[in-house]
């Protein structure tokens, strides 16, 4: 190989880098985020739940309910602890940044009852839109799910 075609490659690998590394700490901050909303469905604590989410946020629920506060996504999840619905787990799908916020999909689990009162472990797709905070922290802007 030619010095000239191992800089150009040199150049395109450095250039390349700050985005590889962008991405990993983009999805790794998604991944913390859901981490800790789990950790507080899991702990059946609506309260503490309502927390992730803005003043202002946007909460579409599979009920089809609109939910524009934090006290009603307390309300919803309030509800659903009262029904028995643990072990709540998100998988990170794929995440985007732009400005401050970002916008990320997952796959969720939960544990719960069917209609029959039998064990039942329900499951979909969510979508969320992260508004980044001055701390550095991430509260949700927009999420529905089904």
């Amino acid at each position: 190989m030619t010095p000239l075609r191992i800089a150009t490659l040199a150049v395109g690998i450095a250039l390349l880098m700050p985005i590889s590394v962008q991405a990993g700490s983009l999805e790794e901050d998604v991944s913390a985020a859901y981490t800790e909303w789990d950790t507080a469905f899991n702990e059946s604590d609506a309260k503490s739940l309502a927390t992730f989410y803005t003043e202002d946020t946007l909460f579409l629920p599979a009920s089809h309910d609109i939910i524009k506060s934090r006290s009603g996504v307390e309300e919803f999840f309030a509800g659903l602890f009262e029904n028995g619905v643990t072990d709540h787990k998100l998988e990170l799908i794929e995440a985007i940044s732009e400005g401050e916020l970002i916008v990320s999909s997952a796959k969720w689990s939960a544990q719960g009852q069917d209609d029959a009162g039998a064990a039942a472990t329900f499951s979909g797709i969510a979508t969320h839109v992260f508004e980044k905070q001055d701390d550095g922290s991430l509260q949700l802007k927009v999420h529905t799910f089904n």
